[in-house]
């Protein structure tokens, strides 16, 4: 789902756009899309908006009378911004239109599974959409690393956790990690005080430098293309390629729908971490470190297990 980067620059874009207009409808044609019944659409019509705002990974659209819809995009979901104040949803992906004098907000989901929704809540019920974790780009290397280090985790379930850390996903996980040159499956208790200063600081530059280059890539609309896999991304979605700090093959554990990314040479001393399904299949013929794996590739660029 997108990250901190593309939610901070929906945020701006959407704040340009959207404060100080009024909502003259609100569509909602997704059939599980709205998860609330009261205030209802009809409700929020006729109200200035009054701010957009970020709660961990959802978008907030703040309206006159303390009511807020609630927007959580999930992994495919994604917003658009249409001139045509009655510009309705598109017939085959299209969630939600907040329409305005402005313009539209298009809310639509790309994909069969329809996980993205709506709550339009009064401001009591905000917290139930609030989680816990901490901004990193906001708080001191100390409270970071309090935080982080509060439960035995491994590095990578950490930081993409929303109860520890606020904003962070698969895709930025990958990426900070390979920057601060740790493991993502190291246990955040063996962590040493360096290595957590370290960490914090990485991780605030890779977030907000990669928020800078999207402001850069649209510097007046919203994302375009809202990706994981992005063309810069260090390690990230590059399995195979080579390592841009020392050209060895970037390696993957896959596990449900999600996958960590990372470089054996610059992050886990050598050793290749085991993908358990692979690992199963394999059994004792599971490479341990890069010196097997180049032994058992048959020719420069083959398939390399992970």
């Amino acid at each position: 789902m997108p990250e901190l980067p593309y939610i901070l620059l929906y945020i701006e874009r959407l704040g340009e756009r959207l404060v100080g207009q009024r909502l003259e409808r609100l569509r909602v044609v997704g059939p599980a899309t709205l998860q609330t019944v009261s205030p209802s659409p009809a409700d929020c019509v006729g109200r200035q908006i009054q701010a957009v705002r970020r709660l961990n990974k959802r978008v907030v659209i703040q309206l006159e009378g303390g009511i807020h819809a609630v927007l959580h995009l999930m992994v495919l979901g994604r917003l658009h911004w249409n001139p045509d104040p009655a510009a309705l949803p598109p017939k085959k992906f299209g969630l939600v239109a907040f329409g305005t004098p402005a313009g539209t907000l298009l809310f639509n989901e790309y994909g069969s599974k329809r996980r993205a929704t709506l709550h339009l809540v009064h401001s009591d019920g905000l917290a139930a959409h609030t989680r816990s974790g901490v901004d990193v780009t906001a708080v001191d290397a100390a409270t970071f690393a309090s935080v982080l280090t509060a439960q035995r985790r491994t590095l990578k379930r950490a930081l993409s956790d929303p109860n520890v850390v606020d904003g962070i996903g698969n895709a930025w996980s990958d990426e900070i990690l390979h920057e601060a040159r740790l493991s993502p499956s190291t246990l955040t208790t063996s962590l040493d005080e360096e290595a957590l200063t370290r960490l914090h600081a990485v991780a605030r530059e890779v977030l907000l430098r990669w928020t800078q280059w999207l402001r850069e890539e649209n510097p007046d609309a919203l994302p375009r293309s809202v990706t994981a896999f992005h063309p810069r991304m260090r390690v990230h979605g590059r399995y195979g390629a080579p390592c841009p700090a020392c050209a060895t093959r970037i390696q993957r554990i896959v596990y449900a729908d999600n996958e960590s990314n990372y470089c054996p040479r610059c992050q886990t001393e050598g050793r290749l971490l085991s993908d358990r399904a692979f690992a199963r299949l394999l059994k004792s013929d599971w490479p341990k470190t890069i010196e097997e794996l180049e032994q058992r590739l048959p020719a420069k660029g083959a398939p390399t297990p992970g």
